[in-house]
């Protein structure tokens, strides 16, 4: 027995918004500028059980998400992650692999006064994934998001709404599975220190699956230690508030920027 919840949880997180400051979830309503790049290295791990069935899932990126700014308050995202699962159910174990869905996301800030930036991330998602192993849809897919952050120094807040819609190509998948996701989440960011940042997140987002009452929510807590002023360094440990998010998941990355 395969947790397909789980996975399509592991599918929805890299194919939503990529990550503003990872570790968080949360984005931010800021941009690289005109002409800007940014590469992110970000990995995680995560660990679900229930009714005696273990889920482990390892993801990464194929190669860095990837941010350039085509103006100074709009850039293009795009992220490819490989995903690894596997299974344990009555000391049998199974492992699933491959690419998941890759995502193409515009974040465009339109306001920006006195600390407060708002800004739209429309976006969509191409069918690289399997649909047959579960990383994928099999078809393209979109998003949009509303980001707002207010920066009050030391402190910094954000807040996402956001909208998915799923399309799939398989009729078992259609079946049980929803095409509208919503999601909300909140977070925020202090300089403790010159170049070191404590950062917590909360958020929830609706189950993909059509059976399913209880919609994944969770809590982070991590650092971001800037190294230079193009590098940083972060870690992070999220907890899911109920059963329909993964127990635990570790966070790990490295963002470089010029």
């Amino acid at each position: 027995m395969f947790n397909n919840a789980f996975l399509m949880a592991v599918v929805l997180a890299w194919s939503g918004p990529a990550f503003a400051a990872h570790p968080l979830i949360t984005d931010d309503a800021g941009t690289q500028g005109k002409g800007k790049l940014q590469f992110e290295f970000n990995g995680e791990y995560a660990r679900d059980k229930e009714d005696g069935i273990t889920v482990k899932s390892f993801t990464f990126p194929t190669i860095p998400v990837l941010s350039y700014g085509i103006a100074d308050t709009v850039d293009i995202v795009f992220g490819l992650p490989y995903t690894v699962v596997t299974t344990e159910e009555a000391g049998t174990e199974t492992r699933q692999s491959g690419l998941s869905d890759a995502s193409i996301e515009m974040k465009a800030r339109f306001y920006e006064k006195e600390g407060l930036s708002l800004a739209v991330k429309p976006g969509i998602s191409l069918p690289t994934g399997d649909e047959n192993k579960g990383p994928g849809n099999g078809k393209i897919s979109y998003s949009a998001f509303l980001i707002t952050t207010r920066e009050a120094a030391p402190w910094a807040f954000h807040f996402n709404l956001g909208y998915i819609r799923n399309e799939y190509k398989l009729r078992v998948d259609e079946d049980a599975k929803r095409k509208d996701i919503w999601h909300v989440s909140l977070a925020s960011q202090l300089e403790v220190v010159k170049d070191l940042s404590a950062v917590a997140n909360a958020g929830m987002e609706r189950n993909s699956g059509k059976t399913a009452n209880a919609h994944p929510a969770f809590v982070l807590g991590g650092f971001i230690y800037s190294l230079n002023e193009n590098m940083d360094i972060d870690a992070g440990v999220k907890a899911g508030l109920n059963k329909a998010e993964a127990d635990y998941t570790l966070l790990a990355g490295l963002t470089y920027r010029y």
